[in-house]
């Protein structure tokens, strides 16, 4: 499959991927992460494999892209759901000094 990264084509093949990949430790995956076998890389780390270039130099959304097409298993950071936020009940409870009904 061709695909652009970073301005520059590639041809890429999910076995190509496979080859490039086997024998790389995983980094800690933090934001978005491609599962390659049964291992999960941080999409950044992947791109840099198979395109040889600098992190910098590409989008993580380039390589999801990328990788998404070829059949990997793609996963984006999950959204975290906001801690500690009080509903007006729970609030005014609080601020009066009593458990809140729910």
């Amino acid at each position: 499959m061709r695909c652009v990264i970073a301005r520059f084509p590639f041809e890429l093949t999910k076995g190509g991927v496979l080859e490039s990949m086997k024998g790389i430790k995983p980094e800690p995956a933090t934001g978005e992460s491609v599962i390659i076998g049964r291992r999960h890389y941080p999409v950044k780390q992947v791109g840099q494999v198979i395109t040889r270039q600098d992190r910098r130099d590409f989008s993580a959304a380039e390589v999801l892209r990328a990788m998404a097409t070829l059949g990997f298993t793609c996963r984006a950071v999950p959204k975290a759901a906001p801690l500690g936020i009080l509903g007006s009940l729970q609030e005014a409870s609080a601020m009066l000094g009593t458990p809140a009904a729910v």
